[in-house]
């Protein structure tokens, strides 16, 4: 695993938030990578894909949105909501001087990215969607909406990775034990009272509880145009996704033809991108980005 520097940034609301830093292993100058992980994730979810981008030449910034892994909890939970989320990476780009860079969001990572290509266009050369458009299945959305936000305190990590599996084993058939219990370091700390206990901020949950998450809107839809216009775009769709499926797949070719797509087989919402079919389609496509 390649190694990295961590990075505390102030939003502009005054909290403190974190990234990992994998710098890129050296070549001529190629533009950084932005990951932004899913709704209940955080940046350990690219310790395995980061490094491979890593070396090959570029720096790679994974952060931690607010309210999950080391950045700070938001007091107020109507600011858990992607226009928030998105200034806090233009925060993040501006601190370090990243006039632009190539962006990758897994689920909600990819409402992030599509929402900073409204506030702040310039900043995307070019953008990978994992598993996430503009209109998503209500399946997928029934299916996070119950259980996301539900507190739980484990007394050992098996027993947090169990229950990781419990929700997960669908989408992910093929995965062993070793690789459970790798998503339950990644998605669980050790509880100042005892045992494990989630690293997201359950209030998390408050806006989707609202009704503030829906399957498609003509918003989400004007984001999506915006960010395929006049930049390449990929689409990495796992095979079993419940989220998007062919009928979303076939909104955003209609929205925009030049859409790249490559499905990962035999994987649901959302590849690791470590998969050999989501390697080969991010290698050819970040081998065209300056």
């Amino acid at each position: 695993m390649s190694e990295y520097t961590e990075l505390s940034f102030t939003s502009t609301d005054g909290l403190r938030l974190y990234a990992r830093d994998y710098a890129g292993s050296g070549g001529p100058a190629r533009l950084p990578v932005i990951c932004i992980h899913g709704l209940t994730r955080n940046s350990s979810d690219f310790e395995d894909i980061a490094p491979w981008i890593a070396q090959r030449g570029r720096r790679v910034l994974a952060v931690d949105v607010r309210g999950r892994g080391f950045s700070e909890y938001d007091p107020d939970p109507k600011h858990y909501n992607p226009m928030v989320y998105a200034g806090d990476i233009i925060k993040l780009a501006h601190d370090l001087g990243i006039e632009r860079a190539v962006f990758i969001g897994t689920s909600m990572g990819g409402l992030i990215t599509m929402t900073v290509a409204l506030r702040r266009s310039r900043l995307i050369a070019a953008a990978v969607l994992n598993d996430i458009g503009p209109a998503i299945s209500e399946r997928g959305l029934h299916r996070i909406s119950g259980y996301v936000g539900k507190t739980a305190t484990f007394a050992t990590l098996q027993e947090a990775a169990d229950h990781t599996r419990s929700i997960n084993a669908t989408a992910f058939p093929d995965q062993d034990d070793a690789e459970w219990l790798r998503w339950a370091r990644r998605g669980f700390k050790e509880s100042p009272q005892g045992g494990f206990e989630m690293r997201y901020d359950p209030n998390i949950a408050v806006p989707i509880r609202a009704g503030k998450i829906k399957s498609t809107s003509l918003l989400a839809r004007l984001l999506y145009r915006r960010l395929a216009k006049k930049r390449p775009v990929l689409l990495v769709r796992g095979g079993l996704s419940d989220l998007i499926e062919p009928e979303q797949v076939a909104v955003m070719r209609a929205i925009a033809p030049a859409l790249q797509v490559a499905e990962v087989p035999n994987v649901g919402h959302a590849p690791m991108l470590t998969e050999p079919e989501a390697q080969a389609a991010l290698a050819d496509f970040l081998d065209k980005v300056d």
